[in-house]
């Protein structure tokens, strides 16, 4: 057992040293101490006995469990350590996704408390005075949950309101329409349009429900939905678009649970109040694309394309009282034929873009300059029923299709298009072109200005998306096309564009 117990002595003084070594910088090399141990074993081994030998595979056993028990307590450990850290993790998403959802509490909180202070203020609709001109008293203990809509209910005892044309305007066409509303606009309101730009919003008319007026500010986008509504004694309803509107709501209103009633915008008033009336109603989205509108306008983008116009129903509320609007039936609304939605959109870095998807179901005209002062003899006004307007746009795809001439033409540039731009027409674009061309032909124009308009504003204005940085020649060649099916003097309107895009290229 001595020399067992010299060996073990010598073992744990060698220990002791490294360890020493290690805080006082003189380090622990593993593989020259573990040589070291080997030969204090050689030179005591021979000596252990029976009793040494026994003592030796015991402490061996003993530094293996008491290695291996370290070596678990320290897994163990970095174990917890792991799973603390990953519940610190799990703790702070949670305590993130948290603050995001009380956020957006706070936001809608903030949104809702703006409707209601919107219920007492202008802007969103009349104020507290018109309101009351209207004969409508908001009562807080009851009463009906539309207070507007009941109150044009009680405009209209007799149902609705038809409108006659004048005697000295009985049989007039959409030609002599243009021509006085250009007169009128010039004597009564000092407001100056061409002759062409009268004929396009008229054509556009005819062709849609949706007409969107580009251009920069100060150019008479919004005056035009104004003066036309003067002109059919029929005032247009402006309704100016906020940035944050993102849904439905902000357009035709919601019913709050804690007033009770429907907080009613001035867009779905307008529309309510078409559905007494027989003559022309415009309604205005101005500055339409502050917000995005395939977000709050998507219902009636998809409404409008439905062939069917008593499909024309909009959702406004679940269920049904017997205090509700007349014309509201089953919570949906009607869409009535009367009505021409009129968007204003200024091209500026203050606003989203339209889409294809808004600019494919609508007609585009783009204002540039301001108009033109001229003389004019004094116009009187024309109240005009809608459907003597509808039934002169039917008359008109009767009495001037598009010629198979004109259509062939159009159909080889097509294909020209496509095989250099790769952009070609839908079956929407088609469909529009179709119904334009004779509308704009009634309003005292030709065939090829319609075309050229058409071209410019369906298939040119899509260039604007391309790189037309390396499209210089090919936009020379098309020009040079026009020129080849349609002559030397004929698409100005188009030609102007292509060349705008042959500088932008340079």
């Amino acid at each position: 057992m001595g020399p067992y117990f010299a060996f073990l002595s010598a073992i744990l003084t060698s220990l002791g040293k490294n360890i020493a070594g290690i805080f006082t910088g003189r380090g622990f090399n593993v593989i020259e101490h573990f040589n070291g141990y080997h030969q204090i074993f050689l030179a005591y081994q021979a000596d252990f006995g029976p009793a040494g030998w026994i003592f030796f595979v015991l402490m061996i056993v003993l530094a293996i469990v008491i290695v291996g028990g370290l070596a678990y307590l320290l897994i163990l450990a970095f174990r917890k350590l792991r799973l603390k850290g990953k519940a610190a993790s799990k703790n702070e998403e949670k305590m993130l996704d948290e603050i995001e959802r009380l956020n957006l509490e706070i936001y809608d909180l903030r949104q809702e408390n703006d409707k209601l202070i919107g219920l007492t203020r202008v802007g969103d609709g009349l104020d507290a005075s018109a309101i009351a001109s209207r004969g409508k008293k908001e009562d807080t203990a009851g009463g009906p949950r539309f207070i507007r809509l009941s109150g044009i209910d009680e405009e209209y005892p007799e149902g609705m309101l038809h409108v006659k044309l004048p005697d000295d305007a009985s049989n007039i066409d959409l030609a002599g329409i243009c021509e006085r509303f250009r007169n009128f606009a010039c004597s009564q309101l000092k407001i100056y349009y061409t002759i062409d730009t009268v004929r396009e919003f008229f054509a556009a008319m005819g062709t849609g429900k949706l007409i969107i007026l580009e251009g920069i500010s100060g150019t008479g986008k919004t005056s035009m939905p104004y003066s036309l509504g003067r002109f059919f004694r029929h005032s247009a309803a402006i309704c100016p678009v906020q940035p944050n509107w993102r849904d439905r709501s902000e357009l035709l209103g919601y019913y709050n649970d804690f007033t009770k009633r429907f907080t009613e915008t001035s867009f779905l008033t307008a529309v309510y109040e078409a559905t007494y009336r027989d003559d022309v109603s415009l309604i205005v989205l101005d500055e339409m694309n502050l917000a995005r509108i395939e977000y709050y306008f998507a219902e009636f983008l998809s409404i409008m394309e439905m062939p069917n116009p008593k499909e024309w129903l909009v959702d406004v509320i679940a269920g049904h009282r017997d205090d509700d609007p007349k014309n509201i039936v089953k919570g949906k609304l009607l869409i009535p034929q009367n009505i021409w939605f009129v968007g204003t959109a200024n091209n500026d870095d203050s606003t989203f873009t339209i889409t294809d998807k808004v600019y494919d179901r609508a007609m585009s005209l783009f204002f540039e300059n301001k108009g033109i002062p001229f003389e004019a003899p004094f116009t009187e006004a024309l109240p005009l029923p809608a459907d003597y307007l509808i039934n002169l746009y039917e008359q008109a795809k009767k009495d001037h299709p598009m010629s198979q001439d004109t259509m062939e033409k159009f159909m080889t540039l097509d294909d020209y298009v496509i095989e250099h731009f790769h952009l070609a027409f839908g079956n929407r674009i088609m469909k529009q072109l179709q119904a334009f061309i004779p509308c704009y032909i009634a309003c005292g124009g030709t065939e090829l200005e319609a075309l050229d308009f058409c071209f410019k504003t369906k298939i040119l204005k899509k260039f604007e998306v391309l790189n037309v940085g390396f499209l210089g020649d090919e936009l020379v060649a098309l020009d040079e096309m026009l020129t080849k099916l349609f002559g030397p003097s004929e698409f100005q309107l188009s030609r102007a564009k292509i060349q705008l895009l042959i500088k932008m290229s340079k």
